[in-house]
């Protein structure tokens, strides 16, 4: 869907942010903000703020900003085309497809409409049979009641049932005008091709005699199905899945994800299962938080997507050793994305659907609590208990360990699994962090082979964690953050006041001009530097709106950033006489002495700089060149000074 400007330009003149946010979260007005409980993560006391005058909101716990759009697209999980469709259809405005697109985009945009829509009608036909089709209710129906689930269930997962025939969907689906190509491309059937007759090809249907589990997207689409098989044929898997397709990539998406998105985030916590059964048990019971990986091993795409609504993550074993360990790789991925993860095992011969079904939501919920683990504790207690008192054994569950808790990005919560570990497993801690260092110089051997920038890393035994540090800030490195930060604070004043009149200019004109000589290697300053200059080469006025509606995330960010009152860069812009600016200030006054004090640091930093080369100094010449430039800037430094008051003892 690509949208006109005029299109998109209503639906903004439409949304209100408050309005848009109040229907998710309990918005309060405290000054000029309104304030909740941020829907991101989990909080006590609001830090969630959103200015109705700027049209934008921030968190000051987990740092989430943007505009109404952004905060649709982050918190339901929307891309910006189907964000911009959701308002229009809160706000009843139409959307025409009326900028021009390539041939190529219209065939690719109208073939996915098309594969959602095939789908659709898919998922309709088979729920339409478990209720209408006398084999749909005496099969399909009674088996999903057997399993205890609910009318109501079974309709809220739109659950389903396939005819035990070759072509049932595909008659019915091309008798009611949908395409043979299309069904095939949705993986709804398959063709097989007579040997004697490539021409000659004949369809059927992939799933027969199962019933069907719609597999939703984040918007509650259904993209693909799984099926199980219910009689006992020793020829036929017992669960299919639907094929990847434009619409469908297994690896990116959750069974059960829609359902749960809502309760996953709300609890701050989301449920890791297997199966479709699991899932669907427990939300009957009660218990919403819940997703499974259907069958496939964790992905990172999963893992991230679990990772919008929530930072913990809590997975449901059945108490099969050998699945256990074939999910352990899976759970060190989570630990990797910096993740909260506990793990729960149940009793013998129990998994999360019977378990629910035994003792109902309530028991089962009090069951978690009482028994979930830290999975470093319990993958430490899990291979403990296979070594008995094989020390050769015993040495490679610690290298094994080790290497899950090197996983994790947090130092403090790599200390606090040493200490615990090294109870579990009667070893000195100072062990496990040795052999922590030997994992940690292989990683960064490895990724120094792989021609990326080096890490300077001094490896100590100290006592204190963690070993491994950086190496000390060089005089120079503090210049070029101070740089930084003085440069932020123009970037402020250039977002904030740049329409402002400064000295007979525009303020955004004033920086650009008195600023252009001083060189700059900061990335994020450049950038905005020169996408301001060319606005203004084309005539255009630079508002805060330019920065609000910037298709770049970073210039977009920053922009919402400084206009959200209670943000601060640094706590030491004071010390250091970086402006700090704010709306009441004389921009007269504040302008000027940026510039001026950026300048003074730059002629600083080139100072040391030149000092520096004097020592690589080819010749004599050479160095009396430096020596003159030393001076010079110096003396630059000095008017400077004068100019700010500034007095040197």
């Amino acid at each position: 869907m690509r949208l006109s400007n005029e299109t998109i330009d209503r639906i903004h003149q439409q949304i209100d942010i408050l309005e848009v946010v109040g229907d998710f979260v309990s918005l309060k007005k405290k000054g000029l903000n309104y304030w909740a409980c941020c829907p991101f993560h989990n909080e006590k006391s609001p830090s969630f703020a959103v200015n109705p005058a700027k049209g934008i909101f921030k968190c000051f716990g987990c740092g989430k900003s943007g505009d109404a759009i952004t905060f649709v697209q982050e918190l339901e999980g929307l891309s910006y085309p189907e964000a911009m469709k959701y308002f229009a259809n809160k706000y009843g405005i139409e959307i025409p497809e009326e900028a021009p697109r390539s041939d190529e985009e219209v065939k690719q945009q109208n073939e996915r409409d098309s594969l959602y829509i095939v789908l659709n009608y898919a998922k309709n036909y088979f729920a339409d049979l478990l209720f209408t089709n006398e084999d749909g209710k005496a099969i399909g129906l009674s088996y999903f009641k057997e399993r205890g689930f609910s009318e109501a269930t079974i309709k809220k997962f739109e659950l389903g049932y396939s005819l035990d025939e070759w072509d049932g969907l595909l008659k019915t689906a091309t008798q009611n005008g949908y395409k043979t190509e299309m069904l095939e491309k949705a993986g709804l059937i398959l063709s097989r091709e007579n040997a004697n007759d490539s021409a000659d090809r004949k369809h059927y249907d992939r799933f027969r005699g199962r019933v069907v589990f719609p597999i939703h997207n984040l918007s509650g689409k259904a993209i693909a199905f799984g099926a199980r098989i219910l009689k006992n044929d020793k020829n036929q898997p017992k669960y299919i899945n639907s094929p990847e397709t434009e619409v469908y990539s297994k690896s990116k998406i959750l069974y059960g994800i829609f359902q749960a998105k809502n309760s996953i985030r709300n609890e701050d916590n989301c449920f890791l299962v297997e199966g479709y059964t699991d899932v669907i048990s427990l939300h009957q019971a009660g218990v919403e938080n819940v997703v499974a990986s259907s069958g496939t091993s964790l992905t990172e795409e999963q893992i991230r997507l679990i990772k919008r609504y929530t930072e913990n993550i809590t997975v449901l074993y059945d108490g099969d050793p050998a699945g256990i360990k074939a999910s352990l790789r899976g759970i060190d991925m989570i630990l990797e994305e910096g993740m909260n993860v506990n793990v729960v095992l149940f009793p013998d011969n129990d998994d999360p659907d019977s378990y629910v079904r035994k003792i109902g939501g309530e028991k089962f919920k009090n069951f978690i609590r009482e028994n979930k683990k830290d999975f470093i504790s319990f993958k430490t207690e899990l291979f403990l208990a296979e070594t008995g008192n094989d020390p050769i054994k015993k040495a490679g569950i610690i290298k094994d360990i080790v290497t899950s808790i090197a996983k994790i990005p947090d130092g403090i919560k790599r200390a606090l699994f040493f200490q615990q570990c090294s109870s579990l497993l009667k070893i000195d801690e100072q062990v496990l962090i040795s052999e922590y260092n030997k994992v940690e110089i292989k990683r960064r051997q490895d990724k120094n082979k792989k021609n990326e920038q080096p890490e300077v890393v001094n490896y100590t035994a100290a006592e204190e964690y963690p070993v491994i540090t950086e190496e000390p800030e060089s005089d120079v490195d503090k210049l070029v953050s101070l740089l930084q930060d003085h440069e932020l604070s123009i970037l402020k004043l250039i977002i904030l006041l740049g329409g402002e009149a400064v000295e007979g200019r525009k303020v955004v004109e004033y920086l650009l001009e008195e600023t252009q000589d001083v060189e700059s290697n900061n990335p994020l300053y450049l950038k905005i530097r020169n996408s301001v200059a060319e606005e203004l080469n084309r005539g255009n006025e630079i508002t805060k709106a330019f920065f609000l509606e910037s298709q770049d995330e970073d210039i977009k960010k920053l922009a919402i950033n400084f206009m959200v009152d209670k943000h601060q860069i640094s706590a030491g812009w004071e010390k250091f006489g970086i402006i700090v600016p704010q709306d009441y200030e004389l921009v007269e006054q504040s302008t000027p002495k940026a510039v001026l004090k950026y300048k003074r640091l730059f002629a600083k930093f080139l100072i040391r700089e030149k000092r520096q080369g004097l020592i690589n100094a080819a010749n004599v010449e050479e160095e009396m060149q430096m020596m003159q430039e030393i001076l010079s800037l110096q003396q630059f430094e000095k008017q400077i000074d004068k100019m700010l008051g500034i007095v040197i003892g």
